[in-house]
Formats: structure tokens, C-alpha cells, sequence
């Protein structure tokens, strides 16, 4: 395969269950090279799941997040004002730092004229590392009660290797983790499943890849499960259909055993070797 190794490939969907982890895992697999997998799905990681090895030292992931001294602070409320995200609040008195809430911006302490705002560090995750073979495995861990993936999104991705391929398992739906994970894909792959929810997140999938200009094609998943509702909306809108995976009761028990597809059922190695050609053909996706 001429393959362009610098690539991240995102697998993402419009709704959780579709196969987008199947899909990432086994892409990662047929790939005859040193790969990263970089699993994004940050709230409830699960790669490491089917692969064989232990992770390595954790690294913690904070953002800052303001402190306020009363000594300082006159009140004002500037910084209340400023904040968009309502993570601070002032009525006439010092104010109250909602941290949970707080996107880490830094701005409330740069329109502090008292200086009375300084930003501490307030840890949302853990980044870890794993290897199997040829996969290098990052990923984000989001601490218990934690609300806001992004940043530690963004801790994942900033591990990447940009001389080797690189899969982004991307989280499920169309909500602030998924675009901070397509943000930085060059292609993307949205998995799908023949069915009236599948079709029907599939549709707000494929408006969030067109928006952030991304070429993009889907693979559906569990093909025999539905109707043709799916392969009707991708022809009527121009998208390219990559891959067609059958429902196989096979593939659920080798799943469930946390085994690979083309390792425990080598004759779906082909479906993703042709897959992974497919998306680095130029023109097989849709494009920007």
C-alpha cells in the first residue's frame, strides 16, 4: 500500500455502539508500519481494552483555573463580566470561582487591574501510553466528576508522532469532545449502522465533518440489521460508501473476548486493508 504516513485518520459517529472502536482498532492492525492510536474518547477510553501489553508511567493533565485574593480584589467584577462561561461570580463582593465550569482561557486575571487573580493548576485527567507491535496506543483518561474533555483531548493529540500515521478514535456524537478531535484530522470516517437512529445521527455527523471542512466517507456497520435508508441517503448526498461490514455473530463473540477481527477472523482482514487504501486513495472521499 503507498501510504502517506504523516495522515490522522479520524473514526468518529453520530451515536455510541455503531463499531467506531471495532473499526479504529483493526485499521490500526492491518497497518504493515509503526501507527499511533490516539483514543480521544477521553470519558470512557476502551482500546487498551484489546490490546495486549501494560501502560506505562501516567501523566497528569490540569488547566489553569483562577485564584482569587480578597487582600487585592476591589470587586469590581470585571472579571465576572468577562468570563463567558459564568465559571465566576461577583455581586459588590470578592467573587466565587466556579472551577468545574472554568475553560482554563486565562482572560478573567488579564483584565484584573488589581492583580488580585493568579491561575492555579486544577488536574481534569491522566495521559497514558501502551505498545503493542507496531501500535503506539495514547490515551486520555478523564478524572471521576470532571464535565469538560477538551483539554485533556487536546493533551492526547498533542503526543502525536507527525511522521507516523496516526487513527483518532474520536468520541461518540457531535458535541464539543468530537470537535476538538476532528479539528486536528486530515480525513475522517464515520461509522454507521443500518438502522433509523443510525441514519439519523449519520446526518448530524456529516453536517459537523462538512462544516469543519474535512473529506470525509462512512462505513456501515452490522449491514442486515435494517433497511437501505442509509445507502439512500449517502447516494443521494454524494458521500462515498468505503466498506460494508455484515452483521456476523462472529465478530460480536471475538469482540467480546477482546480480540481483534483480523486477527481472530482473518478473512475481514481484507475488508480493512481495502478500507485503509480507500481512504488514502485520493478522490475516494468526499471532498472539501
Amino acid at each position: 500500500m503507498d501510504i502517506s504516513a504523516n495522515l490522522s485518520i479520524a473514526i468518529a459517529s453520530g451515536k455510541g455502539g455503531t463499531g467506531k472502536t471495532t473499526v479504529a482498532l483493526n485499521l490500526a492492525r492491518v497497518y504493515d508500519a509503526p501507527v499511533q492510536l490516539l483514543d480521544c474518547d477521553v470519558e470512557e477510553p476502551n482500546d487498551h481494552l484489546f490490546l495486549k501489553g501494560g501502560f506505562g508511567p501516567e501523566e497528569a493533565v490540569g488547566i489553569p483555573v483562577p485564584e482569587i485574593d480578597p487582600a487585592k480584589c476591589r470587586g469590581c467584577g470585571e472579571c465576572s463580566r468577562f468570563c463567558q462561561y459564568h465559571a465566576i461570580a461577583a455581586i459588590g463582593t470578592p467573587p466565587l470561582v466556579f472551577a468545574e465550569l472554568c475553560h482554563g482561557c486565562g482572560g478573567c486575571a488579564k483584565v484584573c487591574q488589581n492583580g488580585a487573580i493568579r491561575e492555579v493548576d486544577r488536574r481534569v485527567g491522566v495521559v497514558r501510553t501502551l505498545k503493542d507491535g507496531d501500535i503506539s496506543l495514547i490515551q486520555g483518561c478523564l478524572d471521576v466528576g470532571v464535565a469538560m474533555a477538551p483539554p485533556l483531548i487536546r493533551a492526547v493529540q498533542s503526543k502525536r508522532n507527525g511522521s507516523l500515521l496516526t487513527i483518532l478514535d474520536a468520541p461518540p456524537g457531535t458535541s464539543c469532545p468530537v470537535v476538538a478531535t476532528l479539528r486536528r484530522a486530515d480525513r475522517a470516517i464515520l461509522v454507521t449502522e443500518p438502522t433509523p437512529f443510525g441514519l439519523h445521527d449519520l446526518t448530524l455527523a456529516v453536517e459537523t465533518v462538512r462544516a469543519l471542512g474535512i473529506p470525509f466517507g462512512v462505513v456501515i456497520n452490522r449491514a442486515g440489521i435494517g433497511d437501505d435508508r442509509v445507502l439512500d441517503f449517502c447516494a443521494e448526498s454524494g458521500i462515498p460508501i468505503l466498506a460494508v461490514i455484515p452483521e456476523d455473530r462472529r465478530i460480536a463473540e471475538v469482540c467480546s473476548r477482546g480480540e481483534l477481527i483480523v486477527e481472530s477472523l482473518p478473512e475481514y482482514r481484507g475488508v480493512f486493508r481495502d478500507l485503509l487504501e480507500k481512504i488514502l486513495t485520493p478522490g475516494a472521499l468526499e471532498p472539501v
